[in-house]
């Protein structure tokens, strides 16, 4: 038996390969997993563990069970999201909490784009008509140009970014709201610090990539889409609880905004009758943005080595201290 017990208490529905375990028993580190659904599964593997780590989104830690965690030093979360883990709680305890947004963060920025081009290019819906049998030359026209634009982008981490440097071949103008993030980076970046109300109102496509928190929840409501521009567009890889899903609706049906791209809704798996799913200036994915053909791989890697590095006492990056911040995505 080593000394260091790392538990596994998510799985998201993997199997551990062989050699992240092989891996880990070489440093010395202990690894237990198991797929918890509950608080007395978790504290069952866990109890004893020096870092838990979720693979997938599950919200089975909670505020209460850290208190029954007496020798976790960390919790890892696998992903860029950390809305399911207590983070402040954590840190009011001393536990590290950090993630591996590295991994996700190329298959997310282009997932973004690709839902931008969708909708403004009324891509599935034209899909939709020549399965059907109609051939839509007229009545599923696009609806903007791209390029010479304006990009706004609510978050300013390492897939906004991304978002940025990929679409600059459009020649837009970008700009970004974050108070977290210094003025000097997004103009080294090419990027116009702006307000929020600025990026909304002044922006023909908006895209969200903050973290859920305390702040950002219901970030985008009737305010704020009301002062965006009838002809933008919004798109979202982050949360679904950051926008105001009925207020969305209504902007939506009634040409406050011109469309949107969702990868993220307020409830997952959303119901088939989401009135989002109903309109034609909208297009839906399941939430798999951050997914690839090479994703799986990536994400074992990096939580392996970020679980080698808490073994060793040397703290990750990035490490989260507290639930503020928008631009960690």
């Amino acid at each position: 038996m080593n000394d260091f017990k790392v538990a596994l208490a998510d799985l998201n529905d993997e199997a551990v390969p062989d050699w992240v375990s092989d891996a880990l028993a070489r440093e010395g580190i202990d690894l237990v997993f198991q797929h918890c659904t509950t608080q007395k599964e978790l504290l069952r593997l866990a109890g004893d563990a020096d870092v838990v780590w979720l693979k997938g989104g599950s919200g089975v830690i909670t505020a209460e069970s850290l208190l029954e965690l007496p020798r976790c030093g960390a919790i890892l979360r696998t992903g860029s999201g950390t809305d399911n883990v207590p983070v402040e709680e954590a840190t009011r305890l001393g536990i590290l909490v950090t993630h591996t947004p590295d991994a996700h963060s190329d298959e997310v920025s282009d997932h973004a784009i690709a839902l931008l081009l969708a909708v403004v290019r009324q891509v599935a819906r034209q899909d939709r008509g020549m399965r059907a049998g109609r051939w839509l030359e007229t009545d599923a026209m696009p609806l903007s140009q791209i390029r010479r634009k304006t990009l706004g982008l609510v978050a300013f981490g390492r897939i906004s970014r991304l978002v940025a440097q990929k679409m600059s071949g459009f020649e837009l103008s970008s700009q970004a709201y974050d108070p977290y993030v210094d003025t000097a980076s997004m103009t080294a970046a090419g990027v116009r610090p702006a307000t929020l109300n600025e990026v909304l109102s002044e922006s023909d496509f908006v895209s969200l990539h903050c973290p859920l928190t305390n702040e950002t929840h219901h970030l985008i409501g009737e305010r704020e889409l009301r002062m965006m521009r009838r002809g933008a567009f919004l798109i979202n890889t982050s949360r679904g609880q950051v926008i105001d899903e009925p207020a969305l609706v209504r902007a939506l049906a009634e040409g406050w905004i011109a469309g949107a791209g969702l990868d993220t809704f307020y409830a997952e798996p959303t119901p088939a009758d989401n009135p989002l799913l109903k309109l034609d200036n909208v297009v839906a994915t399941p939430h798999v943005a951050g997914y690839s053909a090479h994703h799986s791989d990536a994400t074992w890697r990096l939580s392996t080595e970020t679980v080698i590095d808490l073994s060793k006492g040397r703290v990750p990056r990035p490490t989260l201290t507290t639930t503020s911040g928008l631009g960690c995505g």
